[in-house]
């Protein structure tokens, strides 16, 4: 099994961005809105195969979408919807790109990256800040995010107005109150971020944990856009993961749950840098490995190395026969099994995306990982899920900002709509 490395795409194709839902399974949204989002996920459709898909009448779907093309929401082109049809060929509707834009941001330890969006879902521009080395100042961290959004603007060549941005970050976010409660990125308590960046930027911003990000990066641009449910699991300097029900993110009551790293696997077991012990996160996660790679590297030598050094080379000598780094990766992938075996056991997802930066150390996600899995999940006559390894590179956490900015963005336009 290979990491396919999915390359974002500058603007979307015909297919369009955003979750293929069935319908008329979202009609509670009003109609306004989910004619938008079905035009932006087939990228380019006929009034007449829009009031079929949506299950209205031909007559309120154009009385609707005139006024959306009046408000300059949507547009009419000159390209048929269907080729080699007779007669006149039906117009095609597509969402007009100069509605507005959106900005996704994915924070990290070391480096920031970041994409402007508009609301057609093409990509404008991406930028990255590096950070000169990790901190957990707010303030220093408010004026990153201002710069690189600053960055952003300055890339695309007038950009239309921008709406909203989306930002992710690791730790433990609460996306409804826009709180963080835990990050490696802030000091210790709890920060109101998105209300501290709302006032730096002057814009509305949404933040949320960098797993749910990479979630709807698979949602709206990935294998996830045609399935109703599905999981991603990231390995990262951590384990972070996402869940797909119903074509929809679930984060949770309070907006904190599929904290898979989290979840116990040793009772008084190794330390976590939650301050908990016995987490998975402990056994597979970046400070994990390099916590052991002592039994197998002389790093006496190396002490002043980062840790990506130490992983790079800890994972060298394992391809070159290395017993005792072979047996540190070896055990990361046995946890990695288990961990992936409880995801299919607590959700029966039909598909398991693995992702993230540290695709490149594939012990962690061997074809003997995913032997293990299987013995571990529960013994019944269905198959087990899918599994799909996706290393979407540095900007595809950014396009997840980017969606959840869209998604709110065109909510937002009718708040006050009735379904």
């Amino acid at each position: 099994m290979r990491p396919e490395d999915f390359a974002a795409p500058d603007g979307p194709p015909d297919g369009g961005c955003g979750p293929i839902r069935s319908q008329p399974g979202a009609a509670a949204a009003p109609l306004g809105q989910r004619i938008l989002e079905t035009v932006r996920a087939e990228g380019r459709i006929a009034r007449a195969d829009l009031a079929r898909r949506l299950d209205v009448s031909a007559a309120t779907i154009t009385s609707v979408v005139a006024d959306l093309i009046a408000q300059g929401f949507l547009t009419e082109e000159d390209r048929p919807v269907r080729l080699g049809q007779r007669g006149r060929p039906p117009t095609a509707l597509g969402i007009a790109p100069g509605a507005g834009a959106v900005i996704g941001l994915k924070l990290g330890e070391f480096r920031h990256s970041g994409v402007l969006m508009d609301f057609a879902g093409r990509t404008l521009g991406r930028a990255s800040l590096d950070r000169a080395e990790p901190s957990r100042d707010t303030g220093k961290l408010l004026d990153e995010v201002a710069e690189l959004v600053a960055k952003l603007t300055a890339a695309a060549p007038s950009p239309p107005a921008l709406l909203r941005l989306g930002v992710g970050l690791p730790g433990f976010v609460d996306h409804h109150t826009g709180s963080t409660e835990w990050s490696p990125l802030l000091p210790p308590g709890r920060h109101p971020l998105a209300e501290a960046l709302t006032e730096r930027i002057g814009l509305p911003v949404r933040v949320d944990n960098d797993a749910n990000l990479l979630t709807l990066a698979e949602l709206w641009f990935g294998h996830g856009r045609d399935t109703a449910d599905f999981a991603v699991v990231t390995i990262e300097q951590g384990i972070g993961m996402g869940l797909a029900l119903g074509h929809r993110l679930y984060r949770g009551t309070g907006g904190m749950g599929m904290e898979l790293g989290h979840t116990k696997v040793q009772l008084d077991g190794a330390l976590c840098r939650c301050g908990q012990r016995g987490c998975l996160e402990a056994y597979i996660s970046d400070y994990a490995l390099v916590r052991e790679a002592s039994t197998a590297l002389d790093l006496s030598v190396r002490a002043s190395q980062s840790a990506q050094v130490i992983l790079d080379a800890l994972h060298d000598q394992a391809k070159a026969g290395n017993e005792a780094a072979r047996t540190i990766f070896r055990r990361a992938g046995r946890f990695m099994a288990l961990g992936l075996a409880n995801v299919v056991n607590l959700f029966d997802p039909d598909l398991i995306v693995v992702s993230g930066a540290r695709l490149r150390y594939d012990y962690l996600y061997s074809e003997d990982v995913m032997a293990e899995m299987r013995g571990l999940i529960i013994d019944t006559t269905r198959p087990p899920p899918r599994i799909a390894v996706n290393a979407w590179g540095e900007y595809g956490w950014a396009l997840g900002g980017a969606a959840m900015a869209l998604s709110e963005s065109t909510e937002a336009l009718f708040a006050g709509d009735a379904a």
